[in-house]
């Protein structure tokens, strides 16, 4: 130090004054550090020797001064050189991270009211869904208006967070101290360069063969509309997709910094071959390897025989007290002068003759009894300690609880309940103290037994008779108290001693300490445990509580102090300035096994040596529960050399080996000695993982005692007890090398030159990452090493390991002060990252910032770690910050897959229906073939004829019933009705519309029987309907451009309406957002008056257009599909021979009937079948949740058809509820099917949570079911009434992102469970086929779905070519085999699976399985994901995480979550949802979003529109809560 040779009493007094004002204006914070030193080194300028040298900085002393409540525990002058040199490494890279986005009003709670969704939802869809009331993108409505406009918006954006990315600048290392030849070693560093890893950022991806054909029409094209209005100036980014300037630019920081060079990837790695991921490791032939010889034991010196060493403890203690009861022998600051004899004697006679009654005693010897005392009244807990000794009851010593939620006091009450504790002492003061009831009594602490509270204070205590006396024994074997422990995990053990070991050890402390009669100890440590205990309770005759400024008052020989106890001496020092150490001439470092006592030891010395302390009194010792005092330094002899330290390499510790640190001279340890064994004792060092191999005399291993006396074990637990108590430590060839047990001490160390003992941490400290051990406490030095610590408190972080993806992953929690600047806690972070990159070869997993005072802590104030990595665990931390490394520090992932080729090809040998030895995956529904209505098909080939033919035949049946949200009827049409509606509304389109045959109509109406007869209308007039659902009135800015588009894009000449609808189209509201004077015809339909077409239409053949089904397809993508007449009535037919459909019959329908089966069974069916349809539209279930279920009762309906939406609404409003439903009167036995209709995988999640919770109301298991349809076929599969029941079966989730189908059982681990999509329709016929090649696969593959049927759509409905792509996907033919056949590509990938159930036929039932879209596949690796799978892993991580979407951007894995919990929980999920995609589905998540409910777009069919949602996240439209990039 610069100022180290200045002695600050001979400066003047102005100085002094100047240096104490300085010192003061630090720890109040109005100067910096770096301030503070400048000025600090110009006064002392003039008073420092030349030699010294022209550098100058403060001192440590002067550093721990500052900060008032700072932890110096870790700090250390020559480490935070190493950090800044291996920082200024970093910084000639000049590599910036991206800065996470946060909405700057996180952590301020907010109703979910209040957060209106952003405009992110998809076209048409969206409008109507029940789960949330979002709408199309800003983006469509921008399309339709000024492009320009748009791009200067998108350009712009509205950042809701602080500057998009910030260069990391890295402050000036410090000025090198020129204080002994540790300097000189670590003056240079070198930093190896290592070769760079396989570039993740170029793993080949469908996602730019996908891209073009999303719906985003600022920039890609909308089937349906022309080149001119799809073709634009927009700026893209390579795959064609508008983005952001500012989400971009992030992105690609993050692209940056996972290019840059990463340490060279494990040689132990994972190689997944189809089956299972094998682990095969490979060791690093340059790590090094222990090349000493095997060490032998160590023995102490001989424990001395002392001829009137007293028989026990409890002896000691009698002859004191008789002998000399007048000498003092406890001191505290505010009580004096206690009888310790004859107050523990009173004690002991009351716990054993006046609780309970006299045949009946509360206690008996050997019973265990809590003491609970506070740290402030060692007195009382004195004579409760040995009271209970004399008594010959077990004491069990612990914290005092303060609240029901203390850290670690559930776990202290499984202790107590395990002992059998039902006896607690404690003071009359602390019993006040103790959180009550109501009624006055003790609070039932978490996890604790019933106790009874005994006081001990003197008054409440019986004077035993004059010829009673205590049993006072022989010291053997039996147990004398119980210390309590925690584990790593955060579990309490009670490590039980022995009456012998107890005597046997604090024997052997006062030989190794030569204590003697009348000294006085200073004793600042937790009386209650551990070194404390055994000096300041069992081993010394006279003792004292208090700070270490009392050294002065009595002489103190002995003082038991701590490190932060150092450093809380050196900051009172200047108020202390006349104190003299010359007495003291031991004082023993209690945590000297920490390798970083070194500096504060140094710092203590450099400031009290001119106070007359010597440097050879401080004695570091070496402890542990199990191992009691395994080592302490002996007082040196005054002249005498000290000990030499050792600067070992924190590589090759990292790998259990010594090594003189010579090559990085910024990866040093430099670590003191603790001293020799203890007398009596024999130590060796065993290898830490697997049988007790002694280690050779190069290695790290766990140090192990034995001094012979025995009787110690862990409580109740014999299995433990037995691998740490008695271990037999064994040689190279096994044998054991002795018969002498010996004792785990749980620290790591080894044995140096002159026997003397060095501690490099603890196994509760190991962290085990990939092979190579870390200490927690070496970390927490490095980080607190950053300069500067302004963001963070120094005392309060944690560092501790989780297991994720077959390793150990480092995570690192500090504490954030109040007013650190999100800039300045991001900057520390990075640098952190960096630093602990560059000195230990490691990479953090996270690092996470919380707000101040959140950590758990333990009873004496430090960070409760245990606690600590269960809130993070749980999602319970709540962050403020937070940094994710997974690409940094996961180098044991699979390894990337290299396609092969697919088994079955032209080249293949064709026998029968097999194919290179394996079945074709394909399967048939039955044969539409005769039936009962043949006449009816052959002489009606259209619905228009099957209407007019129902009106004259049966014109009173009732074909449809709209109920309301009361339920009931508001609307119902006959066939006669229909007919004579659909004629009044075909001759106004006649007469008003001046249309022409073939000309398009949209049909703009809400869910209703208007609908349909406007449906009706048009065919009747030979136009053709295109039906659309109606803007939002609360919404125009959002929906009214869907409509306007697809009014565009069909080119229709006229639009159908209500008069309430007419009004909105021409309002000055809508013309906002579109232009109201473009509208084609609008006719609105309700008051029309009574006319007949001249004629009705009849089309020249069943080939031509019926009309057009527009939607929104899962990717995005707006298409509109062609449905001729053939395929209508080949659809109706179909589905009426598969529910067995007949006039006679009833089915209720609850979805929106706007598109694809939803409309086909809302208009349609009824119409060709005759059954009656009870219309309930899912908008009155947001007004009556019970509506739809209350109509199937009341109706008695045997089939019910409805949507995902409408089944989760019921699940999650209705659940609860089922008891009230069921005193309604609603019953469900007469449903003989619940029909989902989806375009996608089966939600057995949801199917199964609806079957059971409305069983009790008499819904059969089996009744639920679902329907597979795609834009090409509107209905493939639909379960009907006949045939087997839906099959489930588990597939591997390995094999299947290979393609590849592999049952397992259920149960498996990555087994995926799959629901059959229904039975296949009449006339249907699938094949499973490999979407690159178009040739036909083996059952156990998975492909693309293929279809033949005559109701197929027709083709997709455009104004512009592209003929090649509709011929692909509605006409299209396998490369070999069956090349004749035309088929129909659905763009979903499924298998088909022959069971054992049989169908129809009677022959063996083929089961098409539906897993996912094609186009939403995510390619990373090599291998196929689909997005449902990671999306149901994250939605189960937490419980506040309400939708999950997942997409690829740059092959980044890009999750967004809703969080419907607390804003201050958003920074929980990040971890949350790294953790579970990389364990469950071995990927890298590479940005999590959190935004509000609602943001996800979600179409009416409850399907996720997750290409929009990735566009508006690239257009910073989403306003998300926090943006996350993972490093």
């Amino acid at each position: 130090m610069a100022d180290r040779g200045v002695d600050l009493s001979i400066l003047p007094k102005e100085v002094r004054d100047q240096l104490a004002e300085l010192d003061l204006e630090l720890s109040e914070g109005d100067i910096t550090q770096k301030g503070y030193e400048k000025k600090r080194a110009k006064l002392l300028a003039p008073y420092i020797p030349q030699t010294q040298g022209e550098s100058s900085s403060s001192s440590k002393y002067h550093r721990a001064r500052s900060g008032g409540t700072r932890d110096e525990r870790y700090r250390s002058d020559i480490h935070t050189e190493a950090v800044q040199a291996a920082l200024a490494k970093h910084k000639e890279q000049k590599m910036a991270l991206p800065m996470p986005t946060k909405r700057r009003s996180t952590f301020v709670q907010s109703p979910i009211d209040a957060c209106t969704p952003p405009d992110t939802s998809s076209a048409s869809e969206d409008e109507g869904s029940l789960r949330r009331q979002a709408a199309l993108t800003a983006a469509i409505t921008q399309s339709l208006q000024n492009t320009e406009s748009w791009i200067n918006k998108s350009v712009q954006g509205s950042s809701t967070s602080s500057s998009a990315s910030s260069t990391l600048s890295h402050g000036e290392g410090k000025s090198q101290l020129q204080i002994s030849s540790l300097a000189d070693v670590l003056a240079h560093a070198r930093i190896e360069t290592l070769p760079a890893p396989p570039d993740v950022t170029t793993c080949s991806s469908s996602s730019s063969d996908r891209t073009s054909r999303i719906d985003l029409p600022p920039s890609g094209p909308v089937k349906g509309m022309s080149r001119g209005l799809s073709k634009t100036s927009i700026m893209e980014t390579a795959d064609g997709v508008p983005v952001h300037s500012r989400v971009s630019t992030k992105i690609q920081q993050l692209l940056n910094t996972l290019k840059r060079p990463k340490r060279p990837p494990l040689k132990e790695f994972f190689v997944d071959d189809f089956e299972e991921i094998v682990e095969v490791p490979q060791p690093d032939p340059n790590q090094p390897k222990p090349e000493g010889r095997q060490m032998i034991l160590v023995k102490g010196e001989p424990l001395g025989v002392v001829s009137n060493w007293p028989p026990a403890i409890e002896a000691a203690l009698q002859r004191w007290g008789t002998t000399q009861a007048k000498a003092p022998c406890l001191t505290t600051l505010d009580v004096t002068g206690r009888k310790l004899w004859s107050r523990s004697l009173k004690l002991a006679y009351t716990l054993l003759n006046k609780l309970g009654t006299k045949n009946e005693p509360m206690l008996k010897p050997g019973d265990r009894v809590a003491l609970v005392y506070p740290n402030s009244d060692p007195g009382m807990f004195l004579v409760a300690f040995y009271g209970c000794l004399l008594a010959e009851v077990i004491p069990v010593p612990i914290e005092v609880p303060l609240t029901r939620k203390d850290a670690g006091s559930q776990q202290i009450g499984f202790l107590l309940g395990s002992c059998g504790v039902a006896l607690a002492l404690t003071s009359e003061i602390c019993l006040k103290g103790l959180p009550k009831t109501q009624n006055g009594e003790i609070v039932q602490f978490k996890g604790w037994p019933r106790l009874k509270w005994v006081v001990t204070d003197s008054k409440y205590l019986t004077k035993p008779s004059k010829d009673w006396q205590p049993h006072i024994p022989m010291a053997n074997t039996e147990l004398a108290y119980i210390e309590y422990k925690a584990s790593k995990e955060g579990s309490v053990m009670g490590v039980a001693v022995s009456r012998i070991t107890m005597l046997n050890h604090c024997q052997a402390l006062t030989q190794a300490c030569n204590y003697t009669e009348g000294e006085i100890l200073v004793n600042v440590l937790d009386f209650k445990k551990d070194v404390g205990l055994w000096h300041g309770v069992l081993s010394v005759s006279s003792i004292s509580y208090m700070e270490v400024d009392a050294i002065l008052l009595f002489w103190t020989k002995v003082a038991l102090v701590k490190c932060r106890d150092l450093h809380w001496a050196m900051m009172a020092h200047r108020d202390q300035r006349d104190i003299n150490l010359g007495s003291l001439r031991m004082l023993i470092v209690a945590d000297g096994a920490n390798p970083w006592s070194v500096s504060s030891c140094d710092a203590f010395l450099s400031v009290f040596q001119c106070h007359g302390l010597k440097p050879e009194v401080i004695c570091p010792c070496a402890t542990s529960p199990e191992a009691m005092t395994a080592a302490i330094r002996r007082p040196g002899v005054p002249g005498a050399p000290l000990p030499a330290r050792a600067i070992l390499s924190m590589s090759g510790l990292s790998y259990g080996v010594i090594r003189v640190n010579t090559e990085d001279k910024n990866s040093a340890l430099t670590v003191q000695d603790v001293g020799h064994i203890m007398p009596g004792s024999l130590m060796c060092i065993i290898k830490p993982d697997g049988p007790p191999q002694l280690c050779k005399t190069d290695e790290i291993g766990e140090i192990c005692v034995s001094s012979q006396p025995g009787g110690m074990l862990y409580y109740g637990l014999p299995g433990v007890t037995k691998s740490t108590f008695e271990v037999i430590p064994v040689n190279a060839v096994g044998a054991p090398i002795g018969e002498n047990p010996f004792v785990r001490s749980g620290l790591l160390g080894f044995v140096g030159p002159g026997s003397l003992v060095f501690v490099v941490g603890k196994i509760d400290g190991l962290l085990m990452v990939s092979g190579r051990r870390h200490n927690a406490d070496d970390i927490v030095a490095t980080a607190l090493a950053v300069e500067p610590v302004k963001t963070v408190y120094r005392g309060r972080i944690a560092v501790f390991s989780v297991t994720v993806f077959y390793d150990e992953r480092i995570a690192v929690v500090a504490e954030q002060r109040p007013d650190a600047l999100e800039e300045d806690s991001f900057q520390w972070m990075s640098r952190v990252l960096q630093a602990i990159d560059s000195i230990h070869q490691v990479g953090l997993y996270c690092l996470a910032l919380v707000p101040a005072n959140t950590l758990p802590k333990t009873p004496l104030g430090g960070i409760h770690i245990a606690q600590t990595k269960q809130h993070f665990l749980d999602g319970n931390l709540h962050p403020c910050n937070i940094l994710m490394c997974p690409h940094t520090c996961v180098t044991n992932l699979p390894k990337p897959r290299q396609k092969q080729p697919v088994g079955v090809g032209p080249a293949s040998i064709m026998v029968g229906n097999l194919v290179a030895g394996k079945r074709i995956a394909q399967a048939s529904g039955r044969d539409l073939g005769l039936s009962e209505d043949q006449d009816l098909v052959k002489k009606y080939q259209f619905l228009s004829e099957v209407l007019q033919w129902r009106a004259n035949s049966d014109p009173d049946h009732l074909l449809f019933v709209l109920l309301n949200s009361k339920g009931l009827p508001v609307s119902t049409a006959t066939c006669i009705q229909l007919h004579k509606r659909a004629e009044k509304i075909a001759a106004a389109l006649m007469e008003k519309g001046s249309l022409n045959t073939g000309d398009n109509v949209v049909l703009l109406y809400p869910p209703g029987i208007d609908l349909i007869a406007s449906f009706y209308g048009c065919l009747y007039a030979g136009c053709i309907p295109v039906t659309v659902r109606p803007p939002h009135l609360q919404n125009l800015a959002a929906t009214l451009p869907t409509v306007r588009m697809i009014i565009e894009v069909s080119k229709a000449a006229c639009i159908l309406t209500t008069q309430n609808l007419m009004k909105t189209l021409k309002s000055k509201e809508a013309a906002v957002t579109v232009d109201v004077k473009t509208w084609p015809t609008i006719i609105d339909t309700d008051d029309l008056p009574r006319r007949r077409p001249p004629q009705i239409y009849k089309p020249p053949t069943a080939e031509m257009l019926a009309y057009l089904d527009f939607s929104v397809s899962t990717t995005g993508m707006l298409t509109g599909v062609k449905i001729s007449h053939v395929a209508v009535s080949t659809l109706c037919r179909s589905i009426k021979l598969q529910c067995e459909l007949y006039s006679s019959r009833q089915i209720a329908i609850c979805l929106d009937p706007y598109c694809g089966l939803g409309f086909v069974l809302w208009c349609l069916c009824s119409v060709y079948s005759g059954h009656q349809s009870i219309l309930i539209p899912p908008l009155e279930l947001e007004t009556n949740l019970s509506l739809w279920l209350s109509a199937v009762s009341q109706y008695k309906i045997r089939d019910t058809f409805c949507s995902y939406s409408v089944m989760e609404m019921c699940t999650k409003g209705l659940g609860s509820q089922t008891e009230a439903l069921k005193a309604r009167g609603i019953n469900l036995s007469c449903v003989r099917g619940c029909v989902v209709v989806a375009e996608e995988r089966p939600r057995m999640a949801l199917t199964q949570s609806f079957s059971k919770l409305f069983k009790d109301l008499g819904l059969s298991p089996r009744a639920v079911s679902t329907t597979f349809g795609s834009r090409v076929n509107l209905a493939i599969c639909l379960q009907g009434t006949t045939g087997p029941e839906p099959t489930t079966v588990y597939v591997d989730m390995k094999s299947l992102r290979h393609d590849r189908i592999r049952l397992v059982e259920r149960g498996a681990p990555q087994s995926l469970p799959l629901m059959e999509s229904g039975k296949m329709l009449p006339g249907v016929r699938v094949l499973i086929v490999n979407p690159e090649t178009k040739g036909p696969l083996g059952d156990s593959h998975l492909g693309e779905i293929w279809v033949n049927s005559q109701h197929n759509a027709s083709g997709y409905y455009t104004i512009y070519g592209d003929e090649s792509l509709q011929a692909d996907h509605f006409n299209t033919k396998l490369s070999f085999a069956d090349t004749e056949t035309l088929w129909a590509r659905t763009g979903y990938l499924g298998f088909v699976k022959r069971t054992e159930l049989l169908g129809a036929s009677k022959d063996r039932h083929d089961a098409l399985y539906v897993v996912g879209a094609l186009d939403e596949t995510l390619e990373l690796r090599g291998l196929r994901y689909h997005p449902i799978d990671i999306e149901t892993s994250v939605s189960r991580t937490h419980r506040s995480i309400g939708e999950c979407a997942v997409f690829t951007w740059t092959n980044l894995l890009v999750v967004v979550v809703e969080l419907c919990g607390s804003e201050q929980e958003a920074l929980d999920l990040v971890p949350l949802v790294t953790n579970v995609v990389l364990e469950e589905h071995h990927l890298i998540v590479g940005v999590v979003v959190v935004v509000d409910p609602g943001v996800i777009p979600i179409n009416s069919r409850g399907e996720k529109q997750r290409m929009h949602l990735r566009d508006s996240f690239l257009a910073d439209q989403l306003d998300p809560i926090y943006v996350a990039y993972n490093m």
